[in-house]
């Protein structure tokens, strides 16, 4: 087949110039992640024959690649948080979730998410997913130990905590050290594995869709062993193939904010395809210019106590915040260099945890002496941390905020890490854009009308999550796993063509 007429995902294939179809099956499942394992299962569950079609020789995705927290709440608190003695309300949830979001907030799919939140940890429960019912006290990105219960997030934190009572709803599964995403596979593996109305197909690339005379997606185009083979899809199609992290092309295009970020998290099958056909079949791409990016500037939690400047040495946040929103912070900034300067006491263990492996940009005796080496304007950086010990003194951040249990005066000697995206330190990042769809998972076109007989969750969707600056962690395994239980049922209910 010649360059020009190659088969790809921005040029859906016509029903009529299909000779015959090759597999057949009431719903299409493309990838098998988190949001394609849980799509299935509901669709099946609900009484529809699935196929599923995934690109690798297992199942995974990027949520096997995942500290796999998940985001739960609500509803008076999940079975784990009522029992580490935490009431978590719904319009508590709804309210920070929106705030998370802002103005691209979808308030339906955020509404809907939170309402039935609760119920999604008693669905991921009786597939046999553990959690231990206890919390983790220390301020940290993942849960190294078994416990069950953690803040991942801002919501302990200004603006957030005058607007939302704080709850933690980070789900961490029963197991120790960062092997929550390979465990969640497994569980979510062996229940696709037990439904006899489940097919996995390995190694086989979706590569574009079908649609018939009226525009309705009937079907995909696979290539499997070298050959390209026409699936009909009797209820409808659920794109479950991930985000574009890894399309260099598409992250020019779309979200080059990104371009400064160092480490691009997601698996190989991360090229935005799903998006791509979803949108060759009309369907709305939105919010493609945000995605996660991150400054991972704790563990230790001893770090919280420092304070993030710019190359004016001015600080430009509260520094109790998760650790995405420092990230977006810092790609606000308007110069070349941006510090995150601490005490020698509380830079302690941060050698042997940290996950920055940020560089020492300078050290001081005095807070004048580090001035200098930074190359600061002389008397900067001193006004600065003046005002900033004022503050810690009087115990009130009046400049930024940071809750008041985070304030301690910066005593030297002290320490300043180089925090520019691009000189060192890890900036991990992923993208938050995707097909635009309904709460329970059907792709909409740009006026809002449903496009039949196709569906989309997880990151090729654009969920309930928005923006670095207001992501926690867990809320992409929380949305992928909810929205793609959501679009399996929704297609499971649709009639048989």
């Amino acid at each position: 087949m010649s360059e020009q007429t190659r088969t790809n995902p921005s040029q859906p294939r016509h029903r009529r110039d299909i000779e015959q179809w090759d597999m057949e099956t009431d719903v299409a499942v493309i990838g098998f992640g988190g949001a394609g394992g849980c799509a299935a299962i509901a669709a099946a569950d609900a009484g529809a024959q699935v196929t599923i079609f995934e690109l690798a020789s297992a199942s995974g995705g990027s949520t096997a690649m995942s500290s796999a927290e998940i985001y739960m709440g609500g509803n008076g608190g999940t079975r784990v948080q009522r029992a580490c003695g935490f009431e978590d309300s719904t319009e508590d949830m709804f309210t920070y979730m929106m705030m998370c979001a802002g103005p691209q907030a979808d308030e339906a799919k955020i509404r809907n998410y939170c309402e039935n939140s609760r119920a999604h940890f008693d669905w991921l429960v009786d597939l046999g997913v553990p959690f231990k019912d206890s919390f983790h006290q220390e301020r940290a990105i993942m849960c190294l130990t078994d416990d069950g219960l953690l803040y991942t997030g801002s919501e302990k934190a200004y603006p957030f905590a005058q607007q939302a009572k704080p709850s933690p709803r980070g789900h961490n599964l029963y197991i120790e050290g960062d092997n929550g995403g390979p465990l969640f596979m497994k569980i979510v593996t062996e229940n696709v594995e037990q439904r006899d109305t489940i097919t996995v197909q390995y190694e086989s690339r979706a590569l574009t869709l079908i649609i018939d005379d009226k525009d309705e997606v009937v079907g995909i185009v696979i290539r499997k062993d070298q050959q390209e083979l026409n699936v009909r899809a009797r209820q409808g199609v659920i794109l479950c193939a991930g985000g574009f992290v890894m399309n260099e092309e598409m992250l020019q295009k779309y979200a080059p904010m990104l371009s400064k970020g160092t480490e691009p998290i997601g698996n190989p099958g991360d090229t935005g395809s799903g998006i791509q056909m979803g949108m060759a079949v009309g369907g709305a791409a939105i919010n493609m210019h945000e995605g996660f990016i991150s400054i991972p500037y704790y563990p230790p939690a001893s770090m919280t106590y420092g304070i993030a400047i710019n190359d004016k040495a001015q600080r430009f946040i509260n520094e109790d915040v998760y650790h995405a929103r420092l990230g977006h912070a810092a790609l606000q900034q308007q110069g070349d260099r941006l510090y995150f300067i601490v005490t020698i006491d509380d830079y302690g263990s941060y050698e042997q945890l940290n996950f920055l492996f940020a560089p020492i940009a300078g050290t001081g005796e005095t807070v004048a002496e580090l001035e200098e080496e930074l190359q600061l304007r002389q008397g900067s950086l001193q006004q600065t941390i003046t005002l900033y010990n004022e503050d810690c003194r009087a115990g009130e951040d009046t400049l930024y905020h940071k809750a008041s249990q985070w304030l301690k005066p910066l005593e030297p000697p002290l320490v300043a890490l180089d925090i520019t995206p691009g000189r060192g330190c890890f900036v991990p990042f992923f993208t938050l854009g995707g097909l635009d769809t309904l709460p329970t998972g059907e792709v909409v076109n740009p006026q809002r009308q449903v496009i039949p007989g196709l569906y989309a969750a997880g990151r090729t969707a654009c969920g309930v999550v928005r923006r670095a600056e207001g992501y926690s962690s867990g809320m992409s395994v929380g949305d992928a796993t909810f929205s793609g239980r959501l679009a399996g049922r929704q297609a499971a209910s649709a009639p048989r063509r």
